[in-house]
Parts: C-alpha cells; sequence; structure tokens
C-alpha cells in the first residue's frame, strides 16, 4: 500500500461522490437519467454503482457495445444484472466497419504522391475509432430519453495522467464522478461498494489491442499510481516514459483552446 493511502477512508470518499453527484444533476438534470457505458471492467462498475446509490436504479441506463464478440460481455452483463439497470446492448461492429471501408474507399479513389494525405489508416486510427463510436452511442441514446440523459465519464486519475484514453472516445462525457482517483483508490472504492472482486481487481485491457493495460504502457499501474503520490520512480527509464506520455497528452485534459477577439 502506497503510504499516502494509509488513511483513505474510501467509504468518506464514496459519500462525498454521492452527494457530488446528487448536486450536479440537480442543477443539470433534475429529472435527467445518468447513461453509462458498462465495460465489464472496474470503473465503469464502480461508476454505474455510485450512480445507482446517488440517483437510484431508475434513473441509471447502462450500454454495452461489443465490437462485434467481446469474450468478458457476461462481465458487462453481470454488472447491469447485479445493479438492477435498464440496459441496451449495441453491437457497434457494423458501424466501425462500415467507416473505416468507407474512409479507406475514398482514400484509394483519391491517391496522392506528396506525402501529405492519407494512404491508409494507421493502426492508432482503428483502435481509436471504436470509443468514439461508443461514446457517440452514448450520446444518441441519452438524447432519445423521455426526460434527457447526462452521460457519464468513466476515466481515473491515474489513466487520465498518461492520456491512456481516446480524445472524444471514452475520455468524453458531461460529468466525470472519478477521475481524480488513481486505479490503487478506486480498487478500495470498489471493495467499499461491496463490488464483486473478479471485476473490481481484474486485469484491465482497453477491450482493443488484444493487451493489458500494463503490458501496453509499459509499468504497472502500482508504480505509475506511485509516482503520482510521491514523485518516485526508481526506474529511470519507466519514469522518462511516464513524464514523456504526462506531457504529449495534457491536450486531452484541457478544454479546446480558442481564439479570443482582443
Amino acid at each position: 500500500m502506497i503510504q499516502q493511502l494509509e488513511n483513505f477512508d474510501a467509504n468518506s470518499k464514496i459519500d462525498e461522490i454521492i452527494k457530488w453527484i446528487q448536486d450536479w444533476f440537480n442543477e443539470n438534470g433534475p429529472k435527467a437519467s445518468a447513461v453509462v457505458g458498462v465495460s465489464g471492467g472496474k470503473d465503469s462498475t464502480i461508476v454505474a454503482a455510485l450512480l445507482v446509490r446517488a440517483l437510484g436504479k431508475e434513473r441509471v441506463v447502462g450500454v454495452l457495445m461489443p465490437n462485434g464478440e467481446q469474450k468478458d460481455i457476461e462481465d458487462s452483463k453481470k454488472v447491469v444484472e447485479l445493479l438492477g439497470i435498464k440496459n441496451y446492448i449495441v453491437n457497434i461492429n457494423a458501424a466501425v466497419e462500415g467507416l473505416y471501408g468507407a474512409i479507406e474507399k475514398a482514400v484509394k479513389e483519391n491517391p496522392d504522391d506528396t506525402g501529405l494525405f492519407v494512404k491508409e489508416l494507421t493502426k492508432d486510427s482503428k483502435i481509436n475509432t471504436p470509443p468514439r463510436m461508443r461514446m457517440a452511442t452514448l450520446y444518441a441514446i441519452a438524447q432519445s430519453l423521455p426526460n434527457g440523459g447526462r452521460v457519464a465519464n468513466t476515466c481515473n486519475k491515474s489513466e487520465d495522467y498518461v492520456g491512456y484514453s481516446t480524445k472524444y472516445g471514452d475520455a468524453a462525457g458531461d460529468f466525470s464522478p472519478c477521475s481524480d482517483f488513481t486505479v490503487t483508490e478506486m480498487r478500495l472504492i470498489g471493495d467499499a461498494l461491496g463490488l464483486p472482486k473478479e471485476l473490481i481487481h481484474k486485469t484491465p485491457s482497453d477491450g482493443l489491442s488484444g493487451m493489458s493495460d500494463e503490458d501496453k504502457l509499459g509499468f504497472t499501474y502500482d508504480e505509475l499510481d506511485r509516482y503520482i503520490f510521491t514523485g518516485e520512480c526508481e526506474d529511470a527509464e519507466k519514469k522518462a516514459k511516464i513524464d514523456r506520455l504526462h506531457n504529449i497528452n495534457l491536450h486531452k485534459l484541457r478544454t479546446i483552446p480558442m481564439f479570443e477577439q482582443q
């Protein structure tokens, strides 16, 4: 356990988050429902559970969004069943593949030899398209609810610190109840909520690259959280990577720059 977290009171934080959610909805949608994408991972599970406590299960809508086949879809189903919330399963595969095909067709029909234009979709662009499709799906459902909906952001502080999210994808949302909590703190909150340990402590994966989060990042969340809290990291190479990822991804956390008239 990181020393700075020895006095972390998860139950107290849960109460604070719940009140914050209630206050936010009273101001930004007194009758609106909360719409949350449910992946079956710890963050979306915890956020969904907090929303149920804050608003009641009648005002929480879960959306499961596999891209074709999702190997842990049963975890997502387990969450919505456990919480007793209304839910939809929207398979985004046709939309994702349709967009890939439309872009690739346009590229092939407009060849360019200057090196300035798209020749083909890159691996990263393909990885980041499904999260953006999912966010579009959440907003479509939110805007179609009888009393309107507000989309929950389910990011945590550790992932945000190194930019491990998709801009205008899972990094988007109308309100973010847990983005000031590290992965370590989220696990403590999940345990305090009494959520299944196999969901809260399972190996995190983006479900896109075929790798675990930690394998893809090149360091563990324990190492990252310790660095966030203490500034200490014995491995110079990992420290440099964390710093680089933090600096190049800060734009994801900032509002869009705007030219202001003088």
